[in-house]
């Protein structure tokens, strides 16, 4: 079976297919991605080059599944949902996000946000306040959650308090994005140690390969995190490119690195 990381990388100016489908369903079978016709008497399955591919554009009577949708982000290839004709253009997607292209999204928040974004220090002191805001939370959500207090979880417990308050008086004196990145880890793995001792699980170790049940817990969290951070972002039209902190190189979003739980 063909996997991902077989496929050639074609830069998207040098690749030759466009397609735009009608009246079928676009799957993935056996690492491949196909498109499948209904005929008269009989079912065709049509394969799709994905890596040799820029656009699919989905037009009248069309499906495609997850699976489908996960190789094709894979492959760097846009997917659009559009009418008959391949007009109008109702959504594309940009990885595995759809983004409505309404010419009438607001455009106060992108705008806004550009208007500090190009001066290094003004970065630098949003992604202070990200993370200010981000030690409120935890303490607001810890402080009120039953759950959380039914397994010993409290903010104001004395290992939990002394990891907060260490990294909110080091926000403030931080000269670089880096220094905030390396405060931030060493409070996550205080964090972590005051939830595996509460949870007596003294052999924790965050890795998000190794397939137990913490960590499958946290993976899912971050993910859940990964949807609403994307969400939000496209709502105020706000492009990920501009991260402040975590994401400056690639896509992640700045609220991934903590559990919040």
């Amino acid at each position: 079976m063909e996997q991902l990381t077989d496929l050639k990388a074609i830069l998207h100016s040098k690749r030759a297919n466009l397609f735009y489908l009608e009246h079928c369903r676009v799957m993935q079978k056996d690492g491949r991605v196909l498109y499948l016709t209904e005929a008269k008497n009989e079912n065709q399955y049509w394969n799709i080059p994905i890596a040799n591919t820029t656009v699919i554009l989905l037009g009248t009577g069309t499906s495609i599944t997850q699976a489908a949708m996960r190789m094709l982000a894979s492959a760097g290839v846009l997917v659009g949902f559009c009418g008959g004709g391949s007009t109008p253009l109702f959504a594309g997607s940009e990885i595995e996000w759809l983004n409505p292209q309404s010419e009438y999204r607001p455009t106060e928040y992108v705008q806004g946000w550009l208007s500090f974004w190009f001066e290094p220090e003004h970065r630098l002191a949003v992604a202070k306040q990200f993370q200010l805001a981000r030690i409120a939370y935890i303490r607001r959500v810890w402080a009120a959650d039953r759950d959380l207090q039914g397994e010993g979880f409290y903010p104001d417990d004395a290992d939990i308090q002394a990891a907060l308050s260490q990294f909110e008086r080091k926000i403030p004196t931080t000269q670089k994005v880096g220094d905030l990145l390396l405060a931030e880890a060493a409070t996550t793995k205080l964090l972590y140690k005051a939830a595996a001792q509460r949870c007596n699980d003294i052999n924790f170790n965050r890795n998000p390969d190794e397939g137990d049940l913490a960590n499958n817990f946290l993976n899912h969290g971050n993910y859940l995190a990964y949807g609403l951070a994307a969400t939000t972002l496209w709502v105020l039209g706000i492009p990920h490119g501009f991260a402040v902190m975590h994401g400056k190189t690639r896509e992640v979003r700045w609220c991934l690195t903590w559990p919040t739980w």
